[in-house]
């Protein structure tokens, strides 16, 4: 296991197989990009006033029922309230007439206890008019994302153990079905609680299945297609879902209509089981020779190339059975050879999470049309991913990350020196500030998989991803302490963002070295070779030399 790469190099880095498992693997990326902000169009607030059931009324009355009140400088009617029907009722009948007659704003005022009514402008329905999330029960509008959140906190720390100990391809397609059947269930919602509870499971298997399709790709490609898989593959697969979700959207109105359509998307993907192979790292890791020998081999033939009559070597074998004995979970994190790593990468991960998603959720201010601003925030993660990828490639992982935290704090900082009058210059600097974070999330997902060892990889990048959900949970309270002050979320995500640069720069450099396969590679900060492999130390040295020239990645 620990010699995975010089075993399969006959493989080469591109051919058929890695093909389609590139591609198969970005695919299963998609639906996430749907399920992280599907909440914009089913939690939108549409506008909305008092419902008033009874029609005997004059036309003048009927006008005025609702009483008007000033918000951000503009007349419009209030959404939860209304004057006392009964009071207007016996006016209506005495003839009298409102503002000439009768003073309104001597009127007491009652609560929409018959209800409300809609605009249907933009959509046909939301779960807000459904289930009327509005005034005293609006709370329960952004609590949903709160709980869908918390099950993608979940999720993270769930779904990294299970993958290290069932394997990284059952934990992909469990946590895809669980994921297609519960938006499918969505649908049917009855009530909020009902909705509720089915979003939880489905941030459960949205974040999971994104962790397991990064860390089974890392796995299995080699060297910059790697890099190229983990940089830009997974990232375009959630960006492209993100950039169609507003379309889906915009051509469907209705929010149960807009989740079939979505969960029909997750059941496609379900044949694939057939096409991609399980983890030969993670088999090996298992003492699974045999089985991660005949990948290897079906690999071969994809690509039409001659299968080496020893792919991995017996002494190698052996060693590797030994270790498997070993089980590691999440406390081996706070061992002393990963503890200071692990605090450093869940700080930094939780600081560009809640600013990803704070200036995602933020996107409404950049047009009055919510599907423009949301594709305008799905397109500007291309030119973030692509930084990443070459950032990958060419830059130190350390110094990546720390300069996609500045590019990212620096922007909320200028915004309040902003003249209001120049509301483009600051939605200008508001999507810079997304494209530092967004390439960084993307780096980070490489750089942590790149500093673990492979027995508790993706367990790992689970319970950082974790931490990091914590940001997302607190990102749309965040948002709110513009009530207090304007200005007030953009200071203190760049404050934080500043603060996690600074430690970001303790952190081991991997760039040009292979996965670790063991604490001891991880506390060398770099691999081990295997003599049964390269033929001794001589030859250590020749392919250390080497790949001085070449990058390793995640």
């Amino acid at each position: 296991m620990r010699y995975y790469e010089d075993s399969i190099a006959f493989l080469g880095q591109w051919g058929r197989f890695q093909t389609v498992v590139f591609f198969l693997l970005s695919a299963s990326i998609v639906p996430n990009g749907f399920g992280a902000f599907n909440l914009v169009f089913l939690t939108d607030i549409p506008s909305h006033h008092c419902r008033v059931r009874d029609v005997n009324l004059t036309e003048d009355w009927q006008k005025n029922i609702i009483p008007f009140k000033v918000v951000d400088g503009k007349p419009e009617l209030s959404r939860c309230s209304r004057y006392r029907l009964d009071v207007v009722r016996n006016l209506s009948a005495q003839g009298l007439l409102p503002d000439k007659d009768v003073n309104l704003t001597d009127l007491e005022q009652e609560a929409c206890v018959d209800g409300w009514i809609y605009n249907t402008d933009i959509y046909q329905a939301t779960i807000v008019s459904e289930f009327d999330l509005v005034c005293d029960d609006e709370w329960k509008q952004p609590f949903s994302a709160s709980v869908f959140f918390l099950g993608s906190l979940c999720g993270s720390f769930m779904s990294g153990q299970l993958s290290d100990r069932f394997g990284r391809k059952p934990v992909l397609f469990v946590t895809i079905i669980l994921q297609t059947i519960c938006t499918f269930a969505q649908v049917y919602s009855t009530s909020w609680l009902m909705f509720t509870i089915l979003l939880f499971i489905n941030g459960l298997g949205q974040i999971s299945n994104f962790v397991a399709a990064l860390v089974l790709g890392a796995e299995v490609l080699t060297d910059k297609v790697r890099v190229l898989y983990s940089s830009l593959g997974t990232c375009f697969g959630f960006a492209l879902g993100y950039m169609m979700l507003p379309l889906f959207a915009y051509f469907i109105r209705d929010w149960r209509y807009l989740l079939l359509a979505l969960s029909v998307v997750g059941a496609a993907y379900l044949p694939a089981w057939w096409l991609i192979p399980e983890s030969p790292r993670w088999l090996l890791s298992q003492g699974r020779v045999k089985e991660a020998e005949a990948i290897v081999k079906k690999a071969a033939k994809w690509n039409k190339l001659q299968t080496p009559a020893i792919i991995f070597e017996e002494s190698c074998y052996n060693e590797t059975k030994t270790d498997v004995k070993e089980k590691y979970n999440v406390l081996d994190l706070l061992k002393s050879q990963a503890r200071g790593t692990t605090l450093i990468v869940s700080l930094v991960s939780f600081t560009i999470t809640a600013g990803y998603f704070g200036l995602s959720f933020d996107t409404p201010q950049l047009h009055t049309n919510p599907f423009v601003s949301c594709f305008i925030s799905a397109a500007v993660e291309f030119p973030a991913y692509v930084s990443s990828w070459l950032a990958l490639l060419y830059l130190p992982r350390r110094l990546s990350v720390v300069g996609s935290l500045f590019i990212g704090a620096v922007p909320l900082f200028l915004i309040q020196l902003v003249p209001q009058e120049l509301s483009y210059l600051s939605l200008s600097l508001e999507m810079l500030g997304k494209y530092g974070f967004t390439s960084g999330l993307s780096m980070m997902f490489a750089y942590t998989a790149e500093l673990y060892p492979t027995p508790l990889r993706n367990t790992a990048t689970g319970t950082t991803g974790t931490v990091s959900r914590l940001g997302s949970c607190i990102a749309p309270f965040m948002l709110k302490m513009r009530l207090w002050f304007k200005y007030l979320p953009y200071i203190l995500l760049g404050t934080l963002s500043i603060l996690s640069a600074f430690a970001a720069f303790f952190l081991p450099e991997t760039l040009g070295q292979p996965l670790p396969e063991n604490f001891e590679q991880m506390q060398r900060g770099k691999g081990m070779m295997c003599p049964c492999v390269n033929g001794g130390k001589k030859k250590r040295t020749q392919r250390v030399a080497k790949q001085s020239n070449i990058a390793y990645s995640v």
